[in-house]
């Protein structure tokens, strides 16, 4: 098959997946500002700060938002982790449900006693989950995330380059939606709304 006639196909494919998407359902799927993921199957089973193995499972009725980093990350982590609590906070009684969970990629550095000083800095209704380097790679591989090590001057002041964004999960305990790093504080909240209302 020639590389014109598979461009026709694929363009014709889309063209009728298009005209359909119009009939379907889907088009009335709420918007957000957000890339929405609906339909991904992204999960996690990692003890958190006091030892508890949690899952999507267990924020049942709230709205998680899931982020991956390191308790030594500059800027990154602790920006995305100040906004979070201020959106949770800037939503009233609806924040109370509204779940943060950070998941370290530097399990050999991030100690449960450091996570949960660092964690709850910000909110200490967070949520910090470390697992072996296996199940930490093993995760990351699973949201389709990336993280790294970048050497340092000495071998324990190295940094971890990492995916940075949020993972938002539903009231269902359902990924639903991929927030990108510097999306704003009023983008995240109206999402958040939107899925609690929902």
């Amino acid at each position: 098959m020639t590389l014109r006639r598979l461009l026709l196909i694929s363009l014709g494919a889309a063209a009728l997946l298009a005209g359909c998407d119009k009939l379907s359902p889907q088009a009335d799927r709420q918007q957000f500002h957000a890339v929405d993921i609906t339909g991904a199957d992204y999960r996690y089973a990692l003890p958190d700060q006091h030892g508890q193995v949690r899952t999507p499972a267990d924020f049942k009725g709230k709205v998680t938002v899931v982020f991956f980093g390191f308790t030594q990350c500059p800027d990154v982590c602790p920006a995305t982790l100040a906004e979070l609590a201020q959106v949770k906070k800037s939503l009233g009684p609806d924040g109370e449900r509204v779940q943060g969970v950070f998941i370290t990629v530097d399990p050999e550095r991030d100690t449960p006693e450091i996570l949960k000083s660092y964690v709850g800095s910000f909110d200490p209704s967070f949520v910090a989950l470390r697992g072996t380097p296996q199940q930490t790679t093993e995760v990351v591989k699973a949201f389709k995330g990336f993280y790294a090590k970048s050497p340092g001057k000495t071998p324990g002041s190295y940094t971890v380059d990492h995916t940075a964004a949020s993972y938002v999960f539903d009231t269902e305990g359902k990924v639903r939606l991929f927030q990108r790093y510097g999306s704003g504080a009023e983008a995240l909240a109206a999402d958040l709304k939107a899925l609690l209302a929902g």
